[in-house]
Parts: structure tokens; sequence; C-alpha cells
């Protein structure tokens, strides 16, 4: 059996179907380069949730995880904490396994997304369509109350508060000038997809923000951009929500 270094920490990412990860080569390149050689990061693929508690048993050395789709609302009841804004969101996307073994929930994507929409806000960017209803999205919604811009949801199946792709037309898109997906639709290999909003209604004055970033250009992207809207993908917001779930496992 491989020796562990001295004072090994274990980190990871649980999810389904998740060997493209962004986070398993992101931490493990930042603890290369960085010199931390007690420190790894795997990929826990779990089928289902329940499964979950078992990754704990089976993993003493863990220190903290990240969560991906569709694990970010169903993780919660196996949390003993979750900390205000984790707990207000309704979605953890980071644990922290405390010195006593306790695991308290934290939602960094809502930091991600907010850090990395920001410099692209002008003046004229007062509303957003948010496509799309799990636990990404709600994040997305709480950087937006934060950053003082209304919002509504667009949702596939009929729900309370949120708006039918049918309806979304030409004055949809006069009133909201930020569109921001936060489907999977257009992730690789399905790089052909994209949400079902009409996009020549697109202009100059809009933000197309796609959470996803593998495609680095998605289809909604490129749709958008072709109408002249400002494109941002979800790669830099990745990277932010990583560096804020570091600082947390380690304070």
């Amino acid at each position: 059996m491989e020796q562990k270094p001295e004072n090994y920490r274990l980190f990871g990412l649980i999810g389904k179907n998740i060997s493209y990860s962004f986070s398993k080569k992101y931490f493990t390149d930042k603890f290369e380069k960085e010199g931390l050689l007690n420190c790894s990061y795997e990929n826990f693929d779990l089928q289902i949730i329940t499964q979950f508690p078992g990754i704990i048993r089976n993993n003493p050395s863990l220190k903290g995880l990240n969560v991906t789709i569709p694990y970010k609302e169903k993780i919660i009841p196996y949390l003993d904490q979750l900390n205000k804004k984790a707990a207000k969101i309704g979605a953890v996307n980071c644990i922290k396994i405390t010195k006593k073994g306790k695991r308290k929930g934290y939602n960094t994507d809502y930091y991600g997304f907010k850090k990395s929409l920001q410099p692209l806000l002008q003046a004229h960017h007062k509303k957003a369509l948010i496509l799309g209803t799990g636990g990404a999205s709600k994040a997305v919604a709480y950087a937006l109350e934060e950053l003082g811009i209304l919002y509504t949801f667009v949702s596939r199946s009929k729900k309370e508060n949120a708006l039918d792709y049918k309806y979304i037309n030409a004055t949809t898109f006069d009133n909201f000038q930020i569109i921001i997906n936060c489907t999977p639709l257009g992730t690789f290999p399905n790089i052909d997809e994209c949400p079902p909003i009409p996009y020549d209604f697109f202009t100059e004055d809009h933000i197309a923000f796609d959470l996803i970033y593998n495609p680095e250009e998605t289809t909604f992207l490129k749709k958008a951009k072709a109408k002249n809207a400002q494109i941002k993908n979800g790669y830099e917001m990745l990277v932010f929500q990583a560096e804020k779930g570091w600082k947390i496992w380690n304070k």
C-alpha cells in the first residue's frame, strides 16, 4: 500500500458522471505548483446520493469536498451544519470537514458568479433571466440580489414564479438585459444543444452568461455573440469559487 505523506489531506468532488470535471485538474495543478505534497484531490462519482456516507467513512483523511450536479440540494440532509448564506440559497457546492469530523456546507458558487459578472455590468443592466431552476440557479439568484439586479426564472416544467420558455419574445429581451444559462444544455459532449430561446432578439446591450465552461464557447454563447451581445462562460466563476473553497477548507 502506498505510504501517505505526514499530515496527509484529501479533498475531492462529489457529483455524477464527473470525469470531465474542472476541479480535479485545477486542484491537482495547484497542489503541484504550490508544493503542497501532502494534499491530493479525487473525484467521487456517485450514482445515488445515499453512497455519500460511505465516501466519508472510507476516507478518514478527507478535509473538504466540492459538490456538483445533481447533488447541490440533495447533499443538504447529509450535513451537520450550513453556513448562513448556503442556508438562504438552499444549495451547497462546498463542504468543510472540521477537526471534530462535522460536515459544514457552504455555497461559493454565488461568490464566483458575482465576481465574474461584475466587470461586465453597465447602468442599463437592470434585470436578468435565469434559465433553469436547479442548485446553480439558486446561487445565481442570490448573487443578483446582492448586486441589486431583479431576476425571473425560466423553466421547462410548470413552476410557480417561473416563466415558460414559450413565452419569451422580443418584449422579454427588451425588459431583460442579462440572460444566464444555468441549465446543462450545451455541455460537452452534447455541444449542439442550447436553451430554446429566440436568439435573434439579442443585441449589443445584452449580456449572455453561460455557467458551462466546456466547450469554451457554447452554442448559446455563439448565437448571442452573432447578435453582438457581450458573452462570458463559467470558467472564471469556477476559479473564483475554487479559491474561495480553498480558503474555507484552510481556515
